[in-house]
C-alpha cells in the first residue's frame, strides 16, 4: 500500500534548471567559459552542485578550487530564488494539494541546499504541505547516494516499501531506488537522454503520475 509520496524538488517540481543554468553561466563567465543552456543542462542537471564544480574544475583546469565555485553558484541562486521565483512544472501545485488532501505524507528531497529551496516552497505556500525536508545540508552523502532518501524514510518512520519517490534525473532516482523505494521517473527535456533503465514507471507529467497513484489505491 503506497502511503508516503517522496518528492525530488528542481525539475520535478520546480522549473528551476534554467535559473541553475543562470548562475552557473556568471560563475563560469570569470573564467571565460560558456556554454549553451541545452549542452549544460544535460551534463550536470541532477547532479550535486559540487560535483559538477570538481567536473568544471577538472574539463577546464581552473585554478579554483571546487567548492568556492559551488558556494558562489548557491549565492547567486538563493538571492535569485528571493528576487524572482522560477516557475513550477506543469501540475506541480496542483499534484501536491491533491496528494495532502487525498491523505498521502509528502516528504521533499532535494539535492539543493536550504537556502535555495526554502524562498521558492515559502513563495508558493507549500512548505506546511511536506511532513520531512531532506536537502543537501541535512546528510553527508548527496544523491546519488542513497542516504537522502534513507533519512527522510527514518524520519516519517515509513518502510520503503509504502513509498513512491518521484524524479526527473537518473542520479536522482538511482539514490531512490538504492534506497528500497518504487520510483517514478518524470523526464524533462534536459534529462531525457538520460538512463531511466533502473526505474519503476516512468510517465509524461505529474499530472500522468497522480492518476497512475489513485489506481494503487
Amino acid at each position: 500500500m503506497i502511503t508516503t509520496l517522496l518528492f525530488d524538488f528542481d525539475g520535478t517540481l520546480v522549473d528551476s534548471e534554467a535559473v541553475h543554468f543562470q548562475c552557473w553561466d556568471r560563475v563560469l563567465a570569470d573564467y571565460g567559459i560558456r556554454y549553451d543552456q541545452t549542452t549544460f543542462c544535460q551534463r550536470y542537471a541532477g547532479r550535486p552542485t559540487l560535483a559538477s564544480a570538481e567536473d568544471m574544475v577538472r574539463r577546464h583546469q581552473l585554478q579554483a578550487s571546487a567548492k568556492a565555485l559551488a558556494s558562489r553558484k548557491n549565492t547567486l541562486f538563493a538571492e535569485l530564488a528571493q528576487s524572482s521565483l522560477p516557475p513550477l512544472m506543469a501540475h506541480g501545485q496542483t499534484t501536491l494539494q491533491q496528494a495532502h488532501q487525498a491523505g498521502f505524507t509528502l516528504a521533499l528531497v532535494t539535492g539543493s541546499t536550504r537556502d535555495e529551496v526554502e524562498p521558492i516552497l515559502q513563495g508558493y505556500q507549500l512548505a506546511s504541505l511536506f511532513s520531512c525536508i531532506v536537502c543537501k545540508d541535512d546528510v553527508r552523502n548527496p544523491k546519488p547516494h542513497p542516504e537522502p532518501y534513507l533519512q527522510a524514510l527514518a524520519h516519517l518512520s515509513v518502510p520503503a516499501a509504502q513509498g513512491v519517490a518521484i524524479e526527473d534525473t537518473s542520479t536522482g532516482s538511482r539514490s531512490a531506488k538504492d534506497a528500497g523505494l518504487t520510483v517514478a521517473a518524470i523526464p524533462n527535456c534536459h534529462t531525457l537522454v538520460q538512463d531511466f533503465s533502473h526505474v519503476d514507471r516512468r510517465f509524461d507529467d505529474l499530472q500522468q503520475f497522480y492518476l497512475w497513484l489513485l489506481q494503487q489505491k
